[in-house]
């Protein structure tokens, strides 16, 4: 069976030290900082990057984008794109 977004999102939390979450809900600042370390893109974390820098940044990193522009990220992460996230952190 094929895993549901909300399977993605926690099998992505749990690899990068997260805890999973019961109901369905995108990532939280602080889960998107989490991946941005795993996938090695540099932010502060003393002042945390808007949400859509941290999912450019992410796909980017991982070669779902050719740059890091915030501007084709405003949207929460689509099906393919987390699986593509899920399969990098599983390869790690």
């Amino acid at each position: 069976m094929t895993p549901t977004v909300d399977d993605l999102r926690n099998e992505i939390r749990e690899a990068v030290g997260r805890y999973e979450r019961v109901e369905s809900t995108a990532f939280t600042k602080e889960a998107l900082a989490a991946i941005c370390d795993a996938v090695e893109y540099d932010i502060d974390h003393q002042t945390l990057p808007p949400k859509p820098q941290m999912r450019a940044g992410i796909l980017w990193k991982i070669d779902e984008r050719e740059h890091d522009d915030p501007a084709d990220a405003q949207r929460p992460f689509r099906k393919a794109e987390l699986e593509a996230i899920a399969a990098v952190l599983r390869d790690e």
